[in-house]
C-alpha cells in the first residue's frame, strides 16, 4: 500500500501459488483503490506462452491483436491473470492502472531456458548440442536487460496501451540459435516444462516499444547477432573463468605429477608438448585422407602442413622447428577447450624467447605507453606462473631409484640426466630467464615446492562448472566406500589396541602377583630374623618361670588365673634379679 508501482514476474517458472498471490493483490489493490492518496500502477510481467496457440503462427503479430491471442493449455491461468489485470486496472479516472507485459524467452546474464545449450558448448564435452524436431520454429525473445528497460518506460511514460510486447527485433529460429553454439545432439535433459517454452512458435513485432519507448537496447538484434556479448555475460555471470597455469622446474621435480593433479583439481587441460605435437599430426592426417566435414581447400591447406612437418622433424632429427612448433602451441592454447577451462602448462616454454614468440599478442590499446614491457596475448598467456624446484642431490638421488625402463624413456639415464639438469640451470642464470619474461608483464612466478596445497592457495577455487550427475555419482560411492573402509580399518585398529591392552593387562596382573608372592616370602624371612632374639630371650627368662608359674596355677586354682600368673611372674622376677 505504501508503493506506487508494483510489479509481479510471472513469465518463467511461475509456481501456482505465485499467480495466486499476484490474482490476491491486484484483487485487494482494486478493493482499496477508493483510499489511495495517489495513482498506482500495477505491472504484470507474462509470457508470450499466452500466444502460444494464435492463429496463423506463421504471419506477424502485433499488440494490435492481443485479444485474439490464445495460450497454451498449460498457461491458461497465466492468460486469465493477465484479463484480470487489464479489466481491473482501466479507466481514464481510475487510481489503478493495469498493465500487461508479454515478454520474449529471456537471455542474457547467465541464462535460464538456455543455459544448457550453453554448458555443453562450454564445457565441450559432447561432440553436438541438443536440437529436437527440426528446429524451424520461431521464438520470441528478449534479452533481460532490455526487458527491464521495457519496465522502465512504462513506469516513466504510462502508456495509453495496456498490453505491451517485449520483444526483441529478431525473428530466430531454434536452430538458429543451437548452430550459434554448435550442432545437432540427440539427447534432451529439459524438463517438461521447458520443452513447452522451446518448441513455441510465433513470429511477434513489437510496435509500442519501437513507436513509442525510448530504450537503449542491450540486443535489438537478438541472441545469435550478439552471441559473444552474451557468452562473455555468461561466463562472467557464473564465474565460469578460465584458469591458465605454467609449471615450470628441473627434469624430474614431479612437474607432470603435480600438473595432473592441478588439471584434476580445477577440471582444465594437461598441455604436453609431445602429445600436442602428435594430437594435431593425427587430425592432419585425418584431414589429409578425406574427412566429410573438410572441403577440398580445407584438405589441401591440412597436406601442405603436414609435408611442412614431417620436413622439418627429418631434418632436425624428429624435432620441430621453432615456428612450426609454437604455431600448433598457440593453435591448442587458443582452442575452446582451453580458452573456456584453462590450461596447465607442462614444462614449456624454457626460455624467455621462447615465451615471447607464444605469448606475444596484439592487443596493446590496454597497455600503458610510460611503461616499456612486452604486449602479449592475454587469452593464453598464463595467469599463473610456478616454478617448482628441489636440490641436485635430490633431484640425483630420485632419478637413481627409478626402474631403468621408466628412467629410458623419460631421458633420466646417466648419460641423459646430468646434461639436462645441467641445461636447465644454464637457462636459469641467463641475462634473460623464462622468469623474468613474467616478472616483465608483472605476472610474478611463484617459487614453491611441490605441496599442491599450497599451489592451490595461491590459484584459488576452481572457477570450471562441478561434476556431472554421472561423476559427482561415482565421486559420491568412491566417498562412501573410503569411508566404510576407514571405519572398517578404524574398527580393527580399535579391537586390536583393546586386545593389546588387555594382554598388556593380564601380562602386568601376573608379574604383581609373582612380585606379591616374593615380597610376602621376603618380608615372612625377615620378620622371622628379627624375632630369632626375642625367642631366645622368652626360651631363657620367660618360659622357665612362665612354666612353673602354670603349674602352681594348675594346683592352686586360683580365681583368677591371670593375675595370679602376673603375681608370680613379677615374683619370680624379683628374686631372681636379687
Amino acid at each position: 500500500m505504501q508503493c506506487d508501482v508494483v510489479v509481479y514476474n510471472i513469465s518463467e517458472n511461475a509456481t501456482p501459488q505465485l499467480l495466486e498471490e499476484a490474482t490476491w493483490a491486484i484483487t485487494s489493490l482494486h478493493a482499496e483503490m477508493q483510499n489511495f492518496k495517489s495513482r498506482k500502477m500495477f505491472i504484470l510481467i507474462s509470457t508470450v506462452m499466452t500466444w502460444a496457440m494464435t492463429k496463423p503462427q506463421n504471419v506477424l503479430l502485433t499488440e494490435e491483436e492481443f485479444r485474439r491471442r490464445r495460450p497454451h493449455p498449460n498457461f491458461k491461468n497465466h492468460n486469465n491473470l493477465e484479463k484480470l489485470v487489464l479489466k481491473l486496472g482501466r479507466g481514464k479516472k481510475s487510481k489503478l492502472s493495469g498493465y500487461v507485459v508479454g515478454s520474449g524467452l529471456q537471455y542474457g546474464k547467465g541464462e535460464s531456458l538456455f543455459h544448457y545449450f550453453f554448458k555443453v558448448s562450454w564445457l565441450m564435452q559432447s561432440p553436438e548440442v541438443p536440437l529436437f524436431g527440426e528446429g524451424t520454429n520461431y521464438i520470441p525473445m528478449i534479452h533481460i536487460y532490455d526487458l527491464a528497460r521495457v519496465i522502465q518506460n512504462i513506469i516513466e511514460l504510462r502508456p495509453k496501451s495496456k498490453y505491451i510486447l517485449a520483444v526483441d527485433d529478431s525473428k530466430n529460429t531454434l536452430e538458429d540459435i543451437v548452430k550459434v553454439t554448435m550442432e545437432v545432439y540427440a539427447f534432451l535433459p529439459f524438463q517438461p516444462e521447458e520443452m513447452e517454452y522451446l518448441n513455441i512458435n510465433l513470429r511477434l513485432d513489437a510496435f509500442i516499444i519501437k513507436d513509442t519507448f525510448s530504450l537503449t537496447w542491450t540486443s535489438e538484434s537478438g541472441i545469435v547477432e550478439n552471441m559473444e556479448t552474451i557468452v562473455e555475460e555468461y561466463k562472467d555471470t557464473r564465474q565460469l573463468l578460465p584458469i591458465r597455469i605454467c609449471l615450470v622446474g628441473p627434469p624430474s621435480v614431479g612437474k607432470t605429477t603435480v600438473s595432473e593433479k592441478l588439471c584434476n583439481h580445477y577440471q582444465i587441460h594437461h598441455i604436453k608438448l609431445k602429445e600436442v605435437i602428435e594430437e594435431k599430426i593425427t587430425q592432419l592426417k585425418d584431414m589429409v585422407n578425406g574427412s566429410d566435414s573438410v572441403s577440398g581447400e580445407g584438405a589441401a591447406a591440412a597436406h601442405k602442413q603436414l609435408d611442412n612437418i614431417n620436413t622439418s622433424m627429418n631434418m632436425n632429427a624428429g624435432r620441430l622447428e621453432d615456428h612450426l612448433l609454437f604455431d600448433i602451441l598457440q593453435e591448442k592454447l587458443n582452442s575452446k577447450p582451453c580458452s573456456n577451462q584453462g590450461f596447465v602448462l607442462d614444462g614449456f616454454p624454457k626460455t624467455y624467447e621462447q615465451a615471447k614468440m607464444i605469448f606475444t599478442g596484439q592487443d596493446s590499446e590496454d597497455q600503458d605507453l610510460t611503461v616499456k614491457r612486452p604486449v602479449y596475448n592475454k587469452t593464453i598467456t598464463p595467469e599463473h606462473v610456478i616454478a617448482l624446484d628441489a636440490s641436485d642431490d635430490f633431484l640425483i638421488k630420485r632419478v637413481q631409484g627409478l626402474p631403468e625402463a621408466v628412467a629410458q624413456k623419460m631421458r633420466y639415464t646417466q648419460d641423459d640426466f646430468p646434461s639436462r639438469l645441467m641445461r636447465y640451470r644454464q637457462l636459469s642464470t641467463a641475462e634473460e630467464t623464462l622468469l623474468d619474461y613474467f616478472d616483465e608483464l608483472e605476472i610474478h612466478p611463484e617459487r614453491i615446492g611441490t605441496n599442491l596445497k599450497k599451489i592451490t592457495e595461491m590459484v584459488g577455487i576452481p572457477k570450471n562448472y562441478g561434476l556431472s550427475p554421472e561423476e559427482q555419482e561415482e565421486e559420491d560411492r568412491k566417498k562412501e566406500e573410503e569411508r566404510k573402509q576407514n571405519l572398517a580399518a578404524e574398527a580393527t585398529e580399535k579391537k586390536h589396541r583393546n586386545e593389546a591392552a588387555l594382554a598388556e593387562m593380564v601380562a602386568q596382573y601376573e608379574e604383581w602377583q609373582k612380585n606379591l608372592s616374593e615380597v610376602k616370602k621376603q618380608e615372612g624371612e625377615r620378620m622371622e630374623a628379627q624375632s630369632l632374639p626375642l625367642r631366645n630371650y622368652l626360651m631363657k627368662y620367660v618360659m622357665p618361670s612362665l612354666t612353673e608359674a602354670m603349674l602352681e596355677c594348675s594346683k592352686i586354682k586360683p580365681d583368677d588365673p591371670v593375675d595370679f600368673l602376673v603375681f608370680l611372674s613379677v615374683y619370680h622376677h624379683i628374686i631372681t634379679h636379687q
